[in-house]
């Protein structure tokens, strides 16, 4: 067990981490689109199409390249919260989850999806919002449940990104992301240990003798 002060602290240095990262992945979103408009460069063509050859580098670029600014506006609250929720909860499972999550998505959506260009990080987003909903539900500890109440009470409405509502959005990204981000939860439910017990210094005190004994 941990002293709970040494546990806060060790929580609040592990969220800062966490939300830096997330934080500096969409800075890293926002300098790209600020240098697309500087520029007047269009990137579109370096978006994910399926079965062509020139799109399988959208693989790597499409989830950096927004449409317009509303785009990507959509997408930043969902990377840095979604993302520092999956780093702070589940840190070991992280360093595969988010790798697999990204390039998946990409590659199922080359392979199978419509024959037009896919570009944002949503397929992202969702992966890593259905994991962290997922894993909590499997994991049942006091902070995967936390996180996954969070993360659907924000984002729960997402789910129904992944059917075809709106010919104009890529929700072959959004429903690859979430399968991908369901399975990798089954995989990974046990990769972190669960959050240790707080101790409280009163629990290591010796209980009094009674006044009468002798």
């Amino acid at each position: 067990m941990m002293d709970p002060t040494v546990q806060r602290q060790s929580d609040g240095r592990r969220f800062k981490r966490a939300l830096r990262t997330a934080v500096g992945f969409a800075v890293c979103l926002w300098l790209i689109k600020i240098a697309e408009g500087l520029s007047g460069f269009d990137p579109g063509r370096f978006g994910n199409l399926p079965g062509s050859a020139s799109g399988l580098r959208g693989i790597v670029l499409g989830p950096l390249i927004h449409g317009s600014w509303s785009h990507l506006i959509s997408n930043t609250a969902p990377v840095v919260v979604l993302g520092t929720a999956l780093l702070y909860g589940y840190p070991r499972s992280a360093r595969v989850v988010i790798p697999a999550i990204y390039f998946g998505t990409g590659i199922a959506v080359w392979l199978f999806a419509r024959p037009s260009y896919h570009i944002g990080a949503s397929g992202l987003t969702f992966g890593m919002m259905f994991f962290v909903f997922t894993i909590g539900a499997l994991r049942w500890d006091r902070r995967a449940i936390a996180l996954a109440m969070i993360v659907f009470f924000l984002y729960g409405g997402m789910i129904w990104g992944v059917f075809p509502v709106d010919p104009d959005i890529s929700f072959e990204s959004h429903l690859f992301g979430a399968v991908i981000g369901i399975s990798l939860a089954f995989v990974c439910r046990r990769w972190d240990p669960p959050p240790p017990e707080r101790r409280y210094s009163w629990e290591d005190e010796e209980p009094a003798e009674d006044e009468g004994s002798m």
